[in-house]
């Protein structure tokens, strides 16, 4: 009787309906698993999903599979798989029996929005702003902690601003740049040639993402000034001074506002400036992830005409940052100044792993392997992956791309060993997946989304490097997860898909000041609710448009004031680029 019902109930009631349909907002491709979920707030009984055409023609009948578990505020789930339906086209689905439908969505490749993806950074570039067409931050900046005397002036210009603010980190632009030279990699034809080296309109025959990871491998090469010196930050927490565009600067770290901003050197120890100390055992995460980013931009540019003296470039600062990490093994985190948070990344063996293994494939040098190997083993199976929580950017990357690339170049009992660590690490998510009703099993820490992508992007890499197809369904759940398959029927990336509802009051200065949205950025996403709720500053400007659908214990705010689950961010972006460019049409 409910059913039936539900079409003459009061408007006010239809607003905050009993029975939700979930489907991923964009679809699904034709080969890879589909799933949509029925939400109820009472028991169903044997519900059928009816799979319509757009112009609402029935074409097939699911029924769906109770789930055990469910999230408040709905206490009923119905798992529907319709995996077996490859034809492409335009969907919805309608609950038998009532008027109940979902949101339309396809069947077919997904579009290129890995392009989207990259425009997205190119808005983000620090030095010379192409979005805005102002230069910014001409001062960065002043050293400190390094070599030189506190206070020289070096020329940190340019990389990205970081996450809705104007910090910039190497712990995050490398890993930025490597993403775009690994999507490159993957499908050199699915990039488009619409802007030039400045970020500006107009072709320069050379894809727009080897502009941007271009734009990134010029910092890095800026912070490794000398053979013994990196430098892995630009300013700290005492930008966030409200919402401001990037050449309106009025940060002032001692200097005046809009003047210079500190740079911070890898000293491998503790640091700050005030009361708020990084945690630090070394440099070895920050020098070698650098370095196997210059390698992979040694091997993308070497291969390009007019490109192999920037090449060589980058492979000579590359082997002088390795033999950096070689001597300071361990990890350097970001530094903050006025509050608690900042990166802690607390791994660096994989990052080592990742350089060598890069390095040996250039040079055939065998050292290099045997090194590889090494921190291999060192590094073993130890990810966010194993745990059932961690700390802020712990354990980053989120993906262990060293293994990836010792399978690479690396003997079969190599590749067997890269394997097992990836295979260790999905099937501890696929058990926390079995539990859970969108059947994802990532974490709810700061930046869950980074976290979702991240299990997406290994899994795609593992039916790579093995050809099996076993962990493609848990590869789609997290996909549906950031595409509207959630509890809030949210896409996390803003614009994507289009035609559906997709962050848009974000934490970011374009939209509070200028209203104006940039497709392509993965927000930051769902926290724990006790994570939430003791975040420093978050009072939602407006009422929660979600508060009918939260989960008592996981929160996600549509509302600029809530920068821990909303604000776009710069590598959870990038953590996009290969899944995007994997499921995309050429």
């Amino acid at each position: 009787m409910l059913l039936i019902l539900l079409g003459t109930l009061p408007l006010f009631a239809q607003a905050q309906p009993s029975v939700e349909i979930r489907v991923n907002l964009r679809g699904y491709p034709m080969e890879l698993p589909k799933k949509a979920l029925v939400l109820s707030k009472t028991e169903l009984a044997k519900p059928v999903l009816l799979l319509k055409k757009s112009d609402g023609t029935i074409v097939r009948e699911y029924s769906g599979t109770p789930i055990d578990q469910a999230w408040a505020p709905f206490s009923d789930y119905h798992d529907f798989d319709f995996s077996d339906f490859k034809e492409k086209g335009a969907y919805y689905f309608e609950l038998k029996g009532s008027s109940t439908a979902s949101q339309p969505f396809r069947i077919g490749p997904y579009p290129a929005w890995q392009n989207d993806v990259v425009d997205f950074i190119r808005t983000q570039r620090c030095g010379f702003n192409p979005y805005t067409g102002e230069f910014c931050h001409q001062k960065d900046g002043l050293s400190f902690f390094g070599l030189r005397p506190d206070s020289t002036r070096i020329d940190a210009t340019g990389g990205w601003h970081d996450a809705g603010d104007q910090l910039k980190y190497l712990i995050t632009g490398s890993n930025t740049t490597a993403r775009m030279l690994m999507a490159y990699q993957m499908k050199p034809g699915s990039f488009t040639d619409e802007y030039n080296a400045r970020g500006l309109k107009g072709a320069n025959e050379l894809p727009d993402i080897l502009d941007e990871a271009k734009w990134g491998l010029e910092w890095l090469l800026k912070l490794h000034p000398g053979p013994e010196e990196l430098y892995h930050q630009v300013a700290d927490d005492r930008d966030h001074r409200g919402f401001k565009l990037p050449h309106e600067e009025n940060a002032d770290y001692g200097w005046g506002p809009n003047s210079f901003r500190p740079v911070y050197f890898a000293t491998g120890k503790p640091q700050g400036l005030s009361k708020y100390k990084s945690e630090a055992t070394g440099i070895a995460n920050l020098a070698g992830r650098s370095a196997a980013t210059l390698a992979l931009g040694y091997e993308v540019f070497s291969a390009i005409k007019g490109y192999e003296s920037f090449a060589e470039t980058c492979l000579q600062s590359a082997k002088e940052l390795y033999a950096m990490g070689e001597k300071q093994e361990g990890y350097q985190q970001g530094n903050s100044y006025g509050a608690p948070y900042r990166y802690e990344e607390n791994t660096w063996a994989d990052d080592m792993e990742w350089a060598a293994a890069k390095l040996y494939k250039i040079t055939k040098d065998k050292t290099y392997l045997k090194e590889a190997r090494a921190y291999a083993k060192m590094i073993g199976a130890w990810s966010w992956m194993e745990r059932d929580t961690a700390s802020h950017y712990e354990m980053y990357p989120f993906v262990n791309m060293g293994h990836y690339a010792l399978w690479q170049v690396g003997t079969e009992k190599d590749k067997k060993e890269a394997i097992g660590y990836y295979e260790h690490n999905l099937a501890r998510i696929q058990d926390r997946a079995n539990k859970n009703p969108y059947g994802i099993g990532h974490l709810f820490i700061w930046c869950s989304n980074n976290l979702a992508a991240a299990v997406a992007t290994q899994a795609i890499l593992y039916e790579e490097m093995t050809g099996s197809r076993k962990y493609r369904p848990l590869m789609q759940n997290h996909v549906n997860w950031l595409l509207g398959l959630n509890p809030w029927n949210s896409s996390m990336i803003t614009g994507i898909p289009e035609n559906a509802d997709t962050p848009v009051d974000v934490h970011m200065p374009f939209w509070r000041l200028k209203k104006e949205s940039i497709k392509g950025s993965l927000v930051d996403g769902p926290i724990w609710a006790t994570i939430h709720d003791k975040m420093i500053g978050i009072t939602l400007s407006e009422p929660d448009e979600y508060a009918h659908l939260q989960p008592d214990h996981v929160k996600y705010n549509d509302d600029w004031a809530d920068y821990s689950t909303n604000e776009p961010t710069l590598d959870g972006s990038a953590e996009l680029l290969l899944i995007l460019t994997s499921l995309s049409h050429d």
